[in-house]
């Protein structure tokens, strides 16, 4: 599977208690962090819950051990 660099863009002030526990379970810690996590479909399914708050890049192999 590839992987994915989730990165957040906007604060989660104002978003629901999930919004903001979905953040903290993908790593995320303030605006402008970056993780990078496998592609699965649970992990896109924590995306798709936070949308407006990442953006999201699909990386190559050597993207991702640099």
């Amino acid at each position: 599977m590839g992987q994915i660099r989730v990165t957040q863009v906007r604060s989660k002030i104002g978003g629901t208690q999930g919004q903001r526990d979905t953040l903290r379970s993908l790593g995320l810690k303030r605006i402008r962090h970056s993780v990078i996590k496998e592609d699965r479909p649970e992990i896109r399914g924590m995306v798709r819950t936070v949308a407006h708050l990442v953006t999201v890049e699909e990386i190559s192999g050597e993207e991702a051990q640099s």
